[in-house]
């Protein structure tokens, strides 16, 4: 049995309250909306994680170098150290000899001084010796064991990486909020993080509803097609960062839906449901989740993807999508309010994917009072509309690798003018 919350108010219809006015005809923009989603969702709690596993997320708080970069004085070359002053008459025509009174490899510095006059055999990352101020390459030398012929002299420091000189004790290595890529990681690890505080990935729960709907690999009925809006959904969760449990097919039954919404609660940071959100008369996820009280219903002045719902359910108030079942309408409307959402939750800004600029090939109409996000393909200058304006056109969805931006008061705009370009599957 489902424990979400119920209550008596089942309005849900029109603008939001508390966001502003509506666009007329009972809708609210994309942008109120996203407004108040990004009120409601908070980052989740940061705590320290191993550091493979930080990989993309949102580091939670300044990282600060615990010790400094080199830790010590050491040889960039493979070669001898050596001191600069017993080489400055060396010349190919007159090479120096030089005892070679040792060796030190990479972590194994048993000697720690040396005398002017010799020389001492060293590895790169080695530690330099005490009384060391240059290092020769092989390249310049015979390669001696027991003595060493040097044909060209050293500058001063010459090929000896100073303590410190690449990071310094008590610097700032990572700012908070700085999204952790590889190199971000293999510098903390250079200075012993082995683990750094950052926000979980949000565990997405995606539902999907239909009767008709079939896992594909199982056999289709003359009236039935495959859930391909779970695929879609729960990879675009896990594209963004995100930890996503892909719950597929859910009955079209209020009480079912409740109770299967109910048993997934217990791992979910964040629900994305498809379909069941419009005007029909087996709309189970409106009819099931407007009684509770907690979830908004309305339409958004947007093309493709007007109806729909967003709240919280169950004890933990987590955030809940319900989103249009046409997987176009559905892909989109995710792009515009479940990633922010997840992105809040990570603690990573910019919220919203960032649009570009970009020269339209050929002219487009638009509706007015609505945002349309029209599929497209975008290369560095230009952008081309692809397939037509039907949500049910996955095959065309599937070749875009952008969204056409067309503004709510725009009904028409000529080959050859500048628009603004959501680019897909872009990291930011």
């Amino acid at each position: 049995m489902s424990d979400l919350p119920a209550s008596e108010n089942t309005n849900h219809e029109g603008p939001i309250a508390g966001i502003g006015p509506g666009l007329g005809d009972g809708l609210v923009s994309v942008d109120w909306l996203v407004d108040r989603i990004l009120e409601t969702v908070r980052p989740l709690d940061a705590f320290p994680q191993p550091l493979m596993e930080t990989l993309g997320l949102a580091c939670a708080e300044d990282v600060i170098a615990p010790i400094e970069l080199p830790r010590f004085d050491n040889s960039a070359m493979d070669g001898y150290a050596v001191v600069a002053a017993d080489l400055d008459d060396v010349s190919e025509d007159e090479p120096v000899e030089l005892p070679v009174v040792g060796e030190i490899g990479a972590g194994k510095a048993g000697l720690v001084t040396m005398a002017a006059g010799t020389a001492v055999r060293i590895m790169t990352g080695a530690p330099v010796p005490s009384g060391c101020d240059a290092v020769v390459p092989y390249e310049w030398t015979d390669r001696g064991v027991a003595r060493v012929r040097v044909r060209r002299a050293p500058a001063l420091g010459q090929h000896i990486r100073r303590a410190g000189e690449d990071v310094a004790e008590g610097e700032l290595l990572v700012e908070e909020g700085t999204v952790l890529g590889p190199r971000h990681l293999g510098l903390l690890a250079a200075v012993g993080h082995a683990t750094v505080p950052t926000r979980p990935r949000p565990r997405v729960v995606v539902m999907s509803t239909g009767a008709e709907l079939r896992d594909p690999g199982t056999a289709l009925g003359h009236d039935s097609i495959y859930d391909s809006n779970s695929y879609l959904l729960a990879a675009a969760a896990r594209a963004a960062g995100a930890i996503a449990y892909r719950v597929g097919c859910v009955s079209d039954e209020p009480r079912a839906f409740l109770d299967a919404l109910s048993d997934q609660l217990v791992r979910a940071d964040l629900v994305v449901t498809s379909g069941g959100v419009s005007q029909g008369d087996y709309d189970v996820v409106k009819e099931a989740l407007s009684p509770l009280g907690t979830v908004w219903f309305g339409t958004v002045g947007m093309q493709p993807g007007k109806p729909q719902g967003f709240g919280v359910v169950g004890e933990d108030e987590t955030p809940i999508f319900t989103l249009p079942g046409n997987p176009v309408s559905s892909y989109i409307s995710f792009q515009n309010f479940v990633l922010p959402a997840l992105r809040a939750l990570m603690g990573k800004q910019p919220y919203r994917r960032p649009t570009q600029t970009a020269q339209l090939t050929r002219g487009i109409g638009s509706p007015e009072g609505r945002r349309q996000f029209l599929r497209a393909v975008h290369d560095v200058r230009s952008v081309t509309p692809i397939g037509g304006p039907g949500s049910h056109l996955l095959g065309d969805l599937a070749k875009a690798n952008a969204l056409i931006v067309v503004p709510e008061e725009v009904t028409s705009i000529a080959a050859g003018e500048q628009v603004q370009v959501l680019r897909l599957d872009e990291e930011f």
